[in-house]
């Protein structure tokens, strides 16, 4: 067995994002659901959410006979029994997330001949049970919630949807492999990989992580066992690492590949480039391996940013493309989105889409950048280079153009490895996952280290392009041993007259950090095996 690794207090930036969601949360009059309410009759159709559908609230049974609140939008006067059918979507809620949800987007797909079907994940507010993350009971809830759709509903068997954000896209793609009945659907800003979501690169997520389990704790009723697995994680207790990666491998859609797959539901992914929950890459690396009718798209900001504005009814790109997949592989229409490139990014420097014919086309081209010599740098110090805050960070880099920014020329170097390219005469477009190969040694057994990519400018600026953690145990004290990183996918312009330069340090607010008081790391470059960070570039 291995010691258990020394508890981690998190750091204040960590929870100082838990409160401002919280907080966030209290404002927009989110109220905790210490317990489950007893059912509540429904609600007259065609109450006032709906002036156009049919309306009603309902309680479901699910997994066990837990009930799970939900509403039903049915296109104005359709009603089961009387012959006609019409394609239906399933819409499990978000993390946290109360039935209303989906209420303006559920209006628009029932006025254009959908029965759409919300319900409250287990374990949120007034639904019963507890939260499972995803897991079999979860799993179980959505196809429950089919059968009720299919009884009650004047909704066609052959034609069933699902879709949803973060929670809800995790769900349902873990449907698509279970229920043979779900024809399509559409995952936002979800998982395929819960564990390289977020212990990636073996470092924890410290404030993805918090983020919710503060919210869990608030909304809804975390089960044992995700309250046990929330407190090894934060606490950083290797004895229980081979459990923890079970746990979240076991609610991940990549485990259960061949069998969604083998169902052969058509998929459409959606992601923010800086998706501090459910970071691009493994949604990229899910996509190629699914054979099924497919689509992926990336775009500019944070963890479900891209689709926030659809949710309160205003235009949005994200659930605009989701409605035209629907219909055209549930209602059959002709609208052409099979035909186009299905791989859609858009660029956080230009705001326009660009398309590819797969995710391995989107960055052909590699520049490397040597990082050449030896450097030792000394751990637990933030130099200042950071990631960010969840959520708000990347979400003004959407809204604003102002992502993570640092001087480069004044970062401490006694705590920051630094290397940079020329200046580039010509816009270099970075298109996908850079990739930093190194030699590195430590004095002590344990350490992280965090890599960033930054766009600098005349004066030194450095605005943050992409960045991953890095985190290693069990090594011999001053053996040198090769890293292999991938950062976090991205779509970013380098102007002409600027640099890319590679930050290294061992303390970003944003992870959990594993180096002993007093570590020092020391990257090398032997001949036979150099150290670099290769650049995907689109070609020009």
């Amino acid at each position: 067995m291995r010691a258990p690794h020394p508890h981690r207090a998190l750091r204040t930036t960590t929870v100082g994002a838990v409160s401002a969601t919280l907080v966030a949360g209290a404002a927009l009059g989110l109220a905790p659901a210490a317990q489950a309410a007893p059912a509540a009759a429904p609600r007259a159709a065609g109450s006032a959410v709906s002036a156009g559908a049919d309306v009603r609230f309902v309680d479901i049974p699910g997994d066990g006979g837990t009930i799970l609140k939900a509403n039903v939008f049915t296109p104005k006067g359709a009603k089961a029994g009387d012959g006609e059918k019409f394609p239906s979507i399933v819409l499990p809620t978000s993390w946290a997330m109360p039935q209303i949800e989906y209420v303006a987007q559920a209006q628009k797909l029932a006025d254009s001949g959908y029965v759409v079907v919300s319900y409250n994940s287990r374990g949120f507010w007034q639904s019963g049970g507890e939260i499972e993350t995803a897991g079999p009971k979860d799993i179980a809830d959505a196809s429950k919630v089919i059968d009720w759709t299919l009884a009650n509903t004047p909704a066609d068997p052959e034609k069933v949807g699902m879709a949803g954000v973060s929670y809800g896209a995790g769900i349902s793609l873990l449907a698509a492999g279970h229920d043979k009945r779900v024809k399509a659907v559409a995952a936002m800003s979800g998982w395929a990989d819960l564990i390289d979501s977020i212990y990636s690169g073996r470092t924890q997520h410290a404030q993805a992580a918090a983020l919710l389990g503060g919210a869990g704790a608030l909304t809804g009723r975390p089960s044992a066992e995700l309250q046990q697995t929330l407190k090894d994680f934060l606490g950083s207790n290797l004895d229980k690492e081979d459990e923890m990666i079970a746990w979240g491998a076991k609610r991940s859609p990549v485990t259960h590949l061949d069998r969604i797959n083998g169902n052969g539901a058509a998929i459409m992914l959606g992601n923010a480039w800086g998706d501090t929950l459910f970071p691009p890459n493994q949604y990229a690396e899910f996509y190629e391996r699914l054979t099924g009718p497919k689509r992926l798209e990336f775009r500019p900001g944070d963890h479900a940013t891209a689709e926030a504005t659809g949710l309160l009814g205003l235009p949005n790109d994200t659930w605009t493309n989701t409605q035209r997949w629907f219909d055209h592989y549930l209602k059959g229409q002709d609208n052409g989105i099979d035909k186009e490139q299905p791989v859609q990014l858009k660029s956080r420097s230009t705001g326009g889409y660009e398309g590819y014919p797969d995710w391995k086309s989107v960055g052909p081209t590699r520049k490397k950048i040597d990082m050449a010599g030896s450097t030792t740098i000394r751990a637990n110090v933030d130099s200042g280079a950071n990631g960010g805050i969840a959520i708000l960070s990347n979400a003004l880099d959407q809204f604003l153009k102002i992502p993570p920014t640092a001087s480069v020329p004044l970062l401490p170097r006694r705590y920051t490895g630094v290397w940079q390219s020329e200046k580039y005469t010509s816009v270099q477009r970075v298109r996908g996952t850079a990739k930093l190969h190194t030699t590195l040694s430590s004095t002590k057994e344990s350490g992280t280290l965090v890599a960033y990519l930054y766009d600098v400018g005349p004066l030194g600026l450095g605005k943050l392009v992409s960045n991953a953690p890095y985190t290693f145990h069990g090594k011999t004290p001053g053996k040198p041993f090769g890293v292999d990183l991938e950062l976090f996918s991205t779509a970013y312009d380098v102007p002409a007259g600027h640099r890319l330069a590679l930050v290294v340090d061992t303390v970003d607010p944003l992870y959990i950090e594993h180096n002993p008081s007093g570590a020092q790391l020391t990257f090398s470059s032997p001949a036979a095996d150099p150290s670099y960070v290769s650049v995907p570039l689109r070609e020009q």
